[in-house]
């Protein structure tokens, strides 16, 4: 069996999509794919402990993607991590007593910020702040915590 040019530049561009496929996947799995720059405002949130969440993590409100955390600072005075996230501009109606949490997709996904809505008339702005949040959850504490407690239930 011979092989023509045609065959030859069939399997060639069958072979560039299945690698162009597996790039475009590896930069949504690594959240890159957001090649453009939406509008967006900052808001910020001090957590006791925000443990797992990275840059580019999802902020979702109502389990729908509203934003991603733009920075993880610690402030040296309070050892406190500050949490700057981008808010797509559209989403500008979010209360400004709006609470923030830090939880985790699936058992052990990736951690991303949930923002609960309050009920103020007044809405969040540009660098304005979330002053109700709730850290990270440590699964390694909470395990340390449980056996702890059983132990001590045993005496």
């Amino acid at each position: 069996m011979q092989h023509s040019n045609t065959q030859d530049t069939l399997v060639g561009l069958f072979v560039a999509a299945g690698i162009a496929g597996l790039f475009f996947l590896s930069l949504k799995a690594s959240n890159l794919s957001s090649i453009t720059q939406k509008d967006s405002f900052m808001v910020s949130a001090r957590f006791e402990n925000s443990d797992g969440l990275k840059v580019k993590s999802a902020v979702s409100a109502a389990g729908v993607k509203v934003g991603q955390v733009a920075s993880i600072e610690l402030d040296p005075t309070t050892y406190q991590s500050v949490v700057t996230m981008a808010i797509d501009a559209k989403y500008n109606n979010l209360p400004d007593d709006t609470t923030a949490s830090i939880f985790t997709a699936g058992l052990l996904g990736e951690k991303y910020v949930n923002l609960e809505p309050g009920g103020s008339d007044t809405y969040l702005a540009n660098n304005s702040a979330i002053d109700i949040t709730q850290p990270a959850i440590i699964l390694e504490k909470v395990i340390g915590q449980f056996l702890f407690k059983a132990a001590e239930e045993k005496k």
